[in-house]
């Protein structure tokens, strides 16, 4: 998110999706000493873009505070964050459903943090866990929507109309459980983590 060219704070990596293992990395995504991150200028009016398209309001001071816990894909033992002062918040996404009704969803609020790395385990054996930071750093809009979703269909089609929304801003390329360049990695939903309207289905049967 941070000092590099590709975090909402970044740093020199190009955030690109399926490179070998940490490859794209600099001293920011490292967590090495020293090493301080930037605000991305791009990124925040990404996140604000999508908070106009979901009718939030844009505060006009928000605040970043440091998330702190202990895990290897973590190497700052931190991840930047929002939480009591978020960028955008108090909108909504009216969603057409099947039989013809429309739900209105809240969204709390959109949120700016940047993205921890990658634990690969039994890739090598069974033994054995490996991380990759490739994607350590890169900026995430989370979007945490009000407990409005009554059922499975509702939440797939919630899941089907942000993803629709996201793509025609040119926030994200559509795959919303990986970074890809020039796209920001937006969705990642309070929902038992789903990412997509087949696994948001599932976790709510």
């Amino acid at each position: 998110m941070f000092s590099c060219s590709r975090g909402p704070r970044s740093s020199a990596g190009a955030a690109t999706a399926g490179g070998l293992p940490n490859t794209n990395v600099c001293p920011v995504c490292l967590g090495l000493p020293g090493a301080l991150p930037v605000l991305n200028r791009e990124a925040v009016a990404m996140a604000i873009r999508a908070g106009l398209a979901l009718g939030c309001t844009i505060r006009e001071h928000s605040r970043f505070a440091r998330k702190n816990y202990f895990y290897p894909d973590l190497p700052k033992g931190y991840q930047i964050s929002q939480y009591d002062e978020p960028l955008c918040q108090h909108g909504h996404l009216d969603v057409p459903l099947p039989d013809g009704s429309v739900r209105r969803v809240g969204i709390t609020r959109i949120h700016m943090e940047e993205d921890a790395g990658k634990n690969l385990h039994g890739t090598v054996s069974t033994d054995a866990s490996l991380v990759d930071l490739n994607r350590a750093g890169v900026p995430l809009v989370e979007i945490v929507s009000e407990p409005d979703i009554r059922s499975a269909v509702e939440a797939a089609e919630y899941l089907r109309q942000l993803r629709a929304v996201l793509m025609s801003l040119g926030i994200n390329d559509g795959n919303l459980e990986e970074a890809a360049s020039g796209a920001m990695r937006t969705c990642r939903c309070d929902r038992k983590g789903a990412t997509s309207s087949a696994r948001a289905a599932r976790s709510r049967t």
